[in-house]
């Protein structure tokens, strides 16, 4: 199933998810100073300057959009030509009372999505590796 394939075996970027028994969450930082909380998790020297945050594994639809066409390279990863692209939707999810997170949106029922409806976190491979995505969650009401 899209979103659950576990063969990658290392995160796309350290510090980005934590496996944990409930499933994988996304790290965060809160600034030692001011409590404000920071996605992703800051690296380097200023590292230091944050604690570690596990953040929510769900979250509700706060906005989005599709891509329906191919981005230009680099950065993107995808299908070389335009005829192997599928559309894609990205969006923001909002983890309560901690976070906006920006984020691709695994479904291709892109008329069923709605501002406010619950998603869950999911790992996504991803060019050999792992990153993460949110997914509607089938049957919730938002």
């Amino acid at each position: 199933m899209v979103g659950e394939s576990m063969g990658a075996s290392r995160p796309i970027a350290e510090d980005l998810l934590e496996e944990t028994a409930e499933g994988p969450r996304l790290l965060a930082g809160r600034a030692r100073d001011t409590g404000k909380l920071a996605f992703p998790l800051p690296g380097g020297a200023e590292r230091a300057r944050y604690e570690k945050v596990l953040l929510s594994p769900r979250g509700t639809l706060w906005s989005w959009t599709v891509q329906r066409f191919r981005p230009k390279s680099p950065p993107y990863a995808g299908p070389e030509d335009a005829a192997g692209f599928r559309p894609y939707a990205v969006g923001y999810v909002e983890l309560p009372g901690e976070i906006i997170v920006e984020t691709r949106l695994l479904t291709q029922e892109f008329d069923a999505l709605a501002i406010g409806m619950p998603c869950e976190l999911v790992r996504e491979p991803f060019a050999g590796a792992y990153t993460y995505a949110f997914r509607p969650i089938p049957g919730a009401a938002p």
